[in-house]
C-alpha cells in the first residue's frame, strides 16, 4: 500500500469562536493543510454550530482548501448554499442521505471534492459500495456530535481493512480522512492504518497552535 502524503486538517469546533478569523490565519501560517469545518443541525447530532454565512466570513482569510464535514439532515437542500460560501469538499453521513449517489453527483456537479462519512459503528461496506463515486471516505474515530471525544480504538481496524479495499481495486486516488480524538501521541497509529487527511480539533487549538501542528506533522510519519 502506498503512502499519501500526510495532510492536517484542524476542526474549527475546537477554536475561539469569538475569534474564527485569526485562528484561520494562524493555521495557514503554521502549516495546516486543510481547514475543517464541522457543519451540525441539532436533528442528525445533538448539537448545533453554524452554517453557510459563517463559512463565508471567514473564507477571506485563507487560501487553504475548505472541508465541510455535513452532519445533518436532507444534506442535499443545503449543499449549493455551502459550495457559494467557499467549500472546497464536501462530505455526506451515509446514516443519513437517501440517495447517496444522487448526493455526490450533486457536490461534484460544482466541481469540488466529495466525500462520504462513516460513524463509528457504520459498516464499512457502505465505503465499497460507494467508493466509486468518491473522492474522499471519512471516517468518524469518535460518535459525531461533540468536540474533545476519545478516540474509539476500533476505528484502526475499520481504516485498515478500506485502506485494503481501496488499494486492491485501483481506488489508490481516494484519501481516507479521519475525525475524532487525533492528537500528536495517537497520530501514528492513525497514519499507519492508511488514512492521510487528520482531522484535529483540541490536539491542534489547545494551548500553541504552531507547537501542536508541528508535533502532529513530526509524529504522522
Amino acid at each position: 500500500m502506498k503512502r499519501k502524503k500526510i495532510k492536517i486538517a484542524p476542526s474549527l469546533l475546537s477554536a475561539d469562536f469569538a475569534n474564527l478569523g485569526r485562528d484561520v490565519e494562524m493555521c495557514d501560517k503554521y502549516g495546516a493543510d486543510i481547514i475543517h469545518l464541522d457543519i451540525m443541525d441539532g436533528h442528525f447530532v445533538p448539537n448545533i454550530t453554524f452554517g453557510p454565512q459563517i463559512v463565508k466570513s471567514i473564507r477571506p482569510y485563507t487560501k487553504l482548501p475548505f472541508d465541510v464535514h455535513l452532519m445533518i439532515e436532507d444534506a442535499d437542500r443545503y449543499i449549493p448554499d455551502f459550495v457559494n460560501a467557499g467549500a472546497d469538499m464536501i462530505s455526506v453521513h451515509v446514516e443519513a442521505s437517501r440517495h447517496l449517489h444522487r448526493s455526490l453527483s450533486l457536490i461534484k456537479s460544482y466541481g469540488i471534492s466529495a466525500g462520504i462519512v462513516l460513524n463509528p459503528a457504520t459498516p464499512s461496506e457502505f465505503a465499497y459500495e460507494a467508493a466509486e463515486y468518491c473522492d474522499f471516505i471519512l471516517l468518524m474515530s469518535v460518535n459525531p456530535g461533540f468536540g474533545g471525544q476519545s478516540f474509539i480504538p476500533s476505528f484502526l481496524r475499520k481504516c485498515e481493512s478500506i485502506a485494503n479495499f481501496l488499494d486492491n481495486n485501483s481506488y489508490n486516488h481516494i484519501e481516507i480522512e479521519v475525525d475524532g480524538g487525533i492528537k500528536a501521541d495517537n497520530i501514528r497509529s492513525v497514519t499507519d492504518a492508511g488514512a492521510n487527511i487528520i482531522v484535529s480539533g483540541s490536539g491542534v487549538f489547545t494551548g500553541n497552535i504552531k507547537s501542536n501542528i508541528e508535533a502532529l506533522k513530526q509524529n504522522s510519519n
